[in-house]
């Protein structure tokens, strides 16, 4: 069943690639001139994907909708269809911000979930204008419901494809440890952080782990290099206002400890301290509580 599935939603991928390409360009235009307002919609400000979030509440108010029609419960079922569409709505909104954002793979399946949900919204649009005619057979009005319901489901089925599948909008740094060892840090050919340039990140290593480096006077900055948001290269990024930006996204993290500052991400970016090594060089750890 799960391999049937998988080949019905990747078979969408014909009509989703282009569509998906085209709404990208506008949204993407659209959202980064309002920067501020995406993050509030991205969720930067929670430390958490909003639209996630935003869609467990249409999911519920619907499916209140139609177990309050079959119970004969009218007007409750009205009341209930106005809060899906407003909550779909509202859903919807942040989904847009997060599709901005979105690249490849994950923005087909993201491509074949928003139209699901559209067609499932323009099926609860018309059920809602048949009921302000107030018909004496709702018969129609709950078929609709339920054909809705089921749409929606679809939809949120390929929804889970988008975070579960693709990873979008999942931290990059999920599955590192904390880990409170400290680790030595390759630096290249630099042996003087002092030498770095001013400003500039620098790409260094410790372990497995490739890290960002950037001096700002006396100070030496460290944070993971992999952009939290897609796994951008933040070694190849800019700095401004304090933060390092990501060159994929746009994304900023305060040098000093990683915070997000600007989104598209809403997690933190892993910093490391730095301490000069007993033996020569430099030695790393991440940050406590980071």
């Amino acid at each position: 069943m799960s391999h049937l599935l998988a080949r019905i939603v990747a078979a969408q991928d014909v009509w989703a690639k282009p569509f998906g390409d085209f709404n990208h360009r506008w949204l993407n235009a659209l959202f980064g001139r309002m920067v501020p307002i995406r993050d509030l919609l991205n969720g930067t400000w929670l430390g958490h994907p909003l639209h996630p979030a935003a869609t467990d509440i249409p999911i519920g108010t619907l499916l209140a909708t139609v177990l309050l029609d079959l119970a004969g419960q009218s007007a409750a079922a009205d009341i209930a269809l106005v809060a899906t569409i407003l909550f779909m709505l509202a859903a919807a909104v942040t989904g847009m911000a997060d599709y901005a954002e979105t690249d490849g793979f994950a923005r087909n399946r993201a491509s074949t979930h928003s139209t699901l949900m559209v067609i499932g919204l323009v099926v609860l649009v018309v059920s809602l204008v048949i009921r302000a005619g107030n018909p004496a057979d709702r018969t129609v009005v709950v078929v609709l419901d339920v054909i809705a319901f089921l749409i929606v489901t679809a939809g949120a089925y390929v929804g889970g494809d988008v975070v579960y599948v693709t990873g979008n909008m999942v931290s990059r740094h999920a599955f590192r440890g904390g880990g409170t060892k400290w680790i030595r840090l390759d630096t290249g050919g630099v042996a003087d952080l002092a030498a770095l340039p001013e400003a500039t990140p620098t790409k260094a290593k410790a372990g497995i782990n490739d890290l960002v480096l950037v001096r700002i006077g006396t100070t030496i900055h460290a944070m993971h290099a992999t952009c939290a948001h897609a796994g951008g290269p933040l070694n190849e990024g800019t700095v401004i206002d304090g933060c390092v930006e990501c060159p994929w996204h746009g994304s900023r993290f305060r040098l000093e400890d990683g915070r997000a500052r600007r989104g598209p991400a809403v997690y933190d970016q892993p910093s490391y301290e730095i301490r000069a090594a007993a033996a020569g060089g430099y030695e790393v750890r991440r940050a406590v509580g980071n």
